[in-house]
């Protein structure tokens, strides 16, 4: 039995679909017992507990032959990223004592970097799982490919997207969720001892002049991409309604100034999804909302 959190988004998703898929057990572990019932008509049996819940977390490991673990997103954090530990500090305990056979945890591109940012929280998870007793796997994603579905209504409505991305012509490692999905699915049916670190990347590096261009070839239409003055980022973000943008500004950082970036000492992995497809399914889902 693998048991999934995260299973109602796309990672985990895809994830589980490809275990399902494989013909493997699947446990969804979900919140919202309403959320679990698409999974429990593909078969898998339904383990509720919240993130924070300790208690809840080691009956949904227990008798696990793999767990992925998948730290729910706090894009707008308190300073001393509280909600994070609290999620932390539960996933930690409920490994521990229910020790699975193996774990796989989706982490990111830039997890040991010394800056503090938005990232940081997979840092900390990473550094809180580290004396798990049992073959443990970190999953360091690049940026996520599907980050552009922000850019859709603007490419289809004006023919210009903005970019905290820059410089616009610089490359950076990008992936797919569905990617990052199957790979895990292929990691938790490994065997393997001690820890690991995985890095996981798309086909090919992609600037944000790709992204515009991309999206041009899908519209038939001329895209244009513009950098988004740093200056601004601050008024930007805390009128979106973000009262710590902080860690996201120091996030974005990183990836232009070149601190955040893959370890380069551990294994690597190659994504298959192409930009195009990613973006295709993007403006297409847009089109039928």
């Amino acid at each position: 039995m693998y048991a999934i959190t995260g299973i109602t988004g796309q990672v985990g998703g895809a994830l589980a679909n490809h275990l399902l898929d494989a013909g493997q057990p699947v446990r969804a572990i979900v919140r919202d017992a309403e959320k679990g019932k698409p999974w429990l008509r593909r078969g898998c049996e339904l383990a509720l507990a919240a993130m924070d819940d300790a208690v809840a977390l080691k009956a949904a490991f227990s008798a696990a032959q793999g767990v992925f673990i998948l730290l729910p997103p706090v894009f707008d954090p308190a300073p001393d990223f509280s909600e994070a530990r609290s999620y932390i500090d539960a996933i930690a305990q409920a490994l521990q004592a229910a020790k699975p056979q193996c774990v796989v945890c989706l982490s990111t591109i830039g997890a040991q970097a010394g800056e503090r940012n938005l990232l940081t929280q997979l840092g900390m998870l990473e550094q809180a799982l580290a004396g798990l007793a049992m073959p443990h796997t970190f999953l360091r994603a690049g940026w996520f490919m599907e980050n552009s579905a922000w850019d859709v209504a603007a490419a289809c409505e004006s023919g210009a997207i903005d970019s905290y991305l820059t410089p616009l012509e610089r490359r950076i490692p990008m992936v797919s969720a569905q990617d990052v999905g199957r790979v895990a699915a292929e990691l938790l049916q490994q065997s393997w001892q001690g820890r690991r670190v995985v890095e996981l990347e798309g086909p090919q590096r992609i600037a944000p002049t790709d992204i515009a261009a991309a999206f041009g070839r899908i519209l038939n239409r001329q895209v244009e991409v513009q950098a988004v003055p740093r200056e601004t980022w601050a008024e930007r973000f805390n009128a979106q309604g973000m009262k710590n943008p902080v860690p996201r500004m120091r996030m974005l950082d990183g990836f232009n100034e070149g601190w955040i970036d893959f370890e380069g000492d551990g294994e690597t992995a190659k994504g298959r999804v192409e930009l195009e497809t990613v973006l295709r399914s993007l403006v297409e889902r847009n089109a039928n909302t």
